[in-house]
């Protein structure tokens, strides 16, 4: 909103600093700022109002240790993360930016989802919370909602490299690089494409319609009914990776934060022309817009982290981490890097298939001997390191190191092929 009314400024009235607004580097600092501010201030006063209502988290014996420390700490703070995020993004990013608008509707319908599932929970006295089903089923809603606009909104297109070595004539550079004085490896025209990026390939550019090409070239028009699907499972297992993963305090938040970081330097090289034709990506024109959104995004979770971290003054709940993992992976497809997820989200990964593994083999080894037997002490897997007598803040710590590796081996996936 902010963007419209200091162009206006700028353009009418010539007001000093007004063009700032212009510049995606200005307003992705003052959307952390904000977002920062929102979540540090009156984050400490949705805390106490939580408390003051008694909207205390249920604990279940686990047989953990500290475990019953954190009976009645107040849950839900996930409306402290959903508020830091939209209320900057709303405020400094462009709102008839498509990808902006779908990274809202993730947020908030994700969000949505988790607050009714803590609302059950919490003022309902039903520990399951909102049945698994209704859960899995928004989340599909949401994975073919994105999948679908991805696919068919005429704004969502790319840059296609050109072919090596053609040279360029003097009508097929656009005006920006004439004034850049850069002559970039791309079509003057942006085109619509199931393309995406594959790392550690020389050439790092997937299409979705190699899928279904067996079926012959006609059914290639159908490659969007793979795409969607591939959507609607990645966001629907981030989602509730992150969910699993927050039963630690700090570390679904901490992993959150970092991902975003990377996820944020990756939006600003695909959506530069020049950083893009440097580093020979994909260049995804208006998706830096997203930079405001993702800014917002790890100012929230660094600034609840202040109240999360050990030992924590609130828990995110499933409003919280439903929202952060599913916003995580449908930024990823916004900006073409989902195939980085299983590097880049590592651990929430991890998480769930930990529990996919200690539920599968236990039915089994109980099918086949009559006795079910476990793979680990408990599942997901922080808990695990937590029977065998870490500590919780070091598990955390330990867990954040590992991602803190696993970013960086992403962002050099980009050189590497």
């Amino acid at each position: 909103m902010l963007y419209y009314l200091f162009t206006y400024l700028d353009k009418a009235y010539d007001v000093p600093g007004a063009g700032m607004f212009q510049y995606i580097s200005f307003r992705a600092s003052c959307s952390a700022i904000l977002s920062l501010i929102i979540s540090l201030l009156y984050g400490k006063r949705i805390i106490n109002y939580l408390r003051t209502k008694q909207i205390g988290e249920t604990i279940r014996e686990l047989g953990l240790e500290g475990q019953s420390e954190k009976a009645g700490t107040p849950t839900m703070g996930g409306l402290i993360i959903l508020g830091a995020i939209l209320i900057p993004t709303l405020l400094f990013a462009r709102l008839d930016n498509v990808y902006v608008l779908l990274m809202l509707f993730a947020t908030i319908w994700l969000g949505l989802i988790g607050f009714i599932d803590d609302y059950i929970k919490v003022f309902k006295k039903n520990k399951e919370g909102l049945a698994g089903k209704f859960k899995i089923l928004g989340q599909v809603i949401a994975g073919i909602v994105i999948g679908c606009v991805l696919y068919f909104n005429g704004s969502v297109v790319i840059r296609e490299k050109l072919p090596e070595p053609k040279i360029r004539t003097t009508s097929e550079i656009t005006a920006f690089e004439r004034e850049s004085s850069h002559i970039t490896k791309f079509s003057p025209t942006p085109a619509k494409s199931l393309k995406t990026t594959i790392p550690f390939f020389k050439n790092n550019e997937f299409d979705y319609s190699v899928l279904i090409g067996w079926a012959g070239e006609k059914a290639g028009k159908y490659a969007w009914i793979i795409f969607i699907v591939i959507v609607t499972f990645i966001i629907t297992a981030i989602s509730n990776g992150a969910n699993l993963t927050d039963g630690m305090d700090g570390l679904a938040t901490g992993t959150s934060a970092i991902i975003g970081i990377t996820l944020g330097l990756l939006a600003w090289v695909s959506g530069n022309i020049v950083f893009a034709d440097y580093l020979n990506i994909m260049y995804i024109p208006r998706v830096g817009e997203l930079v405001i959104y993702i800014s917002a995004f790890v100012g929230a979770c660094t600034g609840f982290l202040w109240y999360n971290s050990y030992p924590a003054q609130v828990f995110m709940g499933d409003t919280g981490s439903l929202a952060l993992g599913g916003a995580i992976a449908a930024f990823a497809f916004m900006i073409r890097k989902e195939f980085l997820i299983p590097i880049l989200c590592g651990i929430f990964i991890i998480e769930n298939l930990s529990v996919v593994m200690q539920v599968a083999w236990f039915k089994f080894t109980k099918k086949r001997y009559g006795e079910g037997r476990r793979i680990f002490l408990m599942a997901p897997l922080h808990h695990h390191y937590q029977k065998l007598g870490y500590h919780e803040s070091k598990i955390v710590l330990r867990f954040l190191i590992v991602n803190i590796m696993l970013a960086i081996l992403t962002f050099i996936t980009l050189k590497i092929r």
